[in-house]
C-alpha cells in the first residue's frame, strides 16, 4: 500500500535569528549557562557536528536529496532548538519569533508539496505567546509552533499559558514539545548526559506539568506532539498513576495520568525496535508519528527502516509512517499545497 511518509521532527537554522541575537546583552550569560549544562567537551563536539551539517540545516537542495534517500515524502521543519533564545527580553524576543516564523515560512514556500513548517513563540514571555502563535499560523501559514520544556520562571503548568493553549486548540495548531537544555545543569556536564539523560527527563517533566495541571482536561482538542518518544514518562507512567491515587496534591487532573497519553502524540525517535514497541504499547498505535531529528547526530538517517525494524503490524506501521501525522494536519495535501 502506498502512503505519504511524514517526518514530523526535522530542523533548520534561520540565519535571521542568529543575526538578531548577535552581540545582544544576555547572550554571553546564556552561553555561559550552556557551558555549565553541557560541559566543555560536549560543547566542542557539538560545534564541530553542527558545522559539518551546515548545508543540511540551510540548503534546500541538500535537504530534499536527504529526504529522497531516506524515503521521506514530507518533512515538518522547525527551527533548531538552539534558536529559542529564551533569555531575550520582550523586544528582542518578538524579533526572534517573527524572524523564525518568516524564515521557516520562506523555506516551506520553496517546496510546499514536501515541506510543512512550525514556528516559534517566546515561552519566557507568556503574555506575548498568543500574538506569536497568531503570527506563525495565521500570518505566516505555518502548522503550529515549537516550544521547549520550560523557560526561566515558566513551567508548562503555568496559568499564564492558558490563553496560549486555548488559542492553539482553537486554531488546530500543532504544539511541538522539544526540550533544549536541562534544569539538572552541571550534574549532566560530562559523557553527553545533558542530552542522553537530560532530554528524556525534560520531556517527562514537561508532559507531567501539562497532564497534572489539567491542561488536557481544559483543552481536549489540543494537538500536542512530544519529541524523543516523550522521554521517560510513557514507560514509567504507572508511578504517576499511583501518585494520582494516593496524593491529593497530585490529583489536579480529572483522570489517571496514563489515560492522557493517547491524547498526546509522540515521535518514534526512541532508538531501538523494542523501545518503539514499548512506546506504542503504552500510548496506542494512533499516537506515534515518524521522527528523525534531522540532521543532528542524536537523530537517525533512516527513520523509516527503524520503524519497520520494530516488526509492527502493517496497519500500525502505516499509521506511524504517515497516517497519524496526516490526521494532525501535517500533510501538504490536507493543508492545500500544490502537488
Amino acid at each position: 500500500m502506498s502512503i505519504e511518509t511524514i517526518d514530523v521532527h526535522a530542523h533548520a537554522i534561520v540565519p535571521e535569528v542568529e543575526a538578531a541575537v548577535a552581540g545582544q546583552p544576555g547572550l554571553d550569560a546564556y552561553r555561559a549557562l550552556d557551558r555549565v549544562r553541557n560541559g566543555a567537551e560536549s560543547q566542542a563536539v557539538s560545534r564541530d557536528m553542527v558545522a559539518r551539517r551546515a548545508a543540511q540545516l540551510t540548503d534546500l537542495d541538500r535537504r530534499l536529496t536527504d529526504m529522497d534517500r531516506a524515503g521521506i515524502d514530507v518533512q515538518v521543519v522547525s527551527p533548531s532548538p538552539s534558536q529559542y533564545h529564551y533569555w531575550a527580553d520582550r523586544t528582542l524576543a518578538e524579533i526572534v519569533t517573527a524572524s523564525a516564523n518568516r524564515g521557516i515560512a520562506a523555506l516551506v514556500a520553496e517546496e510546499p508539496s514536501r515541506l510543512v513548517g512550525l514556528g516559534l513563540v517566546a515561552l519566557q514571555h507568556p503574555e506575548d505567546m498568543v500574538r506569536a502563535l497568531n503570527d506563525a499560523v495565521v500570518t505566516c501559514g505555518l502548522a503550529g509552533v515549537e516550544i521547549s520544556s520550560f523557560a526561566p520562571g515558566v513551567e508548562l503548568s503555568d496559568v499564564r499559558l492558558e490563553p496560549f493553549w486555548a488559542r492553539a486548540a482553537e486554531l488546530g495548531a500543532v504544539v511541538f514539545l522539544h526540550p533544549f537544555g536541562c534544569s539538572l545543569d552541571e550534574r549532566l556536564d560530562r559523557f553527553y548526559l545533558s542530552n542522553t539523560v537530560g532530554q528524556p527527563v525534560e520531556n517527562a517533566v514537561a508532559l507531567s506539568h501539562i497532564i497534572f495541571a489539567g491542561v488536557l482536561d481544559r483543552h481536549p482538542t489540543l494537538k500536542l506532539i512530544a519529541a524523543h518518544g516523550g522521554g521517560y514518562l510513557p514507560t514509567y507512567v504507572g508511578r504517576s498513576d499511583h501518585a494520582w491515587a494516593v496524593r491529593p496534591e497530585a490529583r489536579r487532573c480529572v483522570d489517571r495520568p496514563s489515560s492522557y497519553l493517547p491524547r498526546v502524540t509522540f515521535d518514534s525517535l526512541v532508538h531501538g525496535p523494542a523501545a518503539l514497541r514499548t512506546l506504542i504499547d503504552a500510548v496506542g498505535p494512533d499516537s506515534v508519528v515518524l521522527g528523525s531529528d534531522y540532521p543532528f547526530d542524536m537523530g537517525t538517517v533512516d527513520p523509516v527502516a527503524e520503524v519497520r525494524a520494530a516488526a509492527l503490524s502493517e496497519r500500525t506501521t502505516l499509521s506511524v509512517l504517515g497516517d497519524n501525522a496526516a490526521r494532525l494536519g501535517l500533510s501538504p495535501i490536507s493543508r492545500g499545497a500544490d502537488s
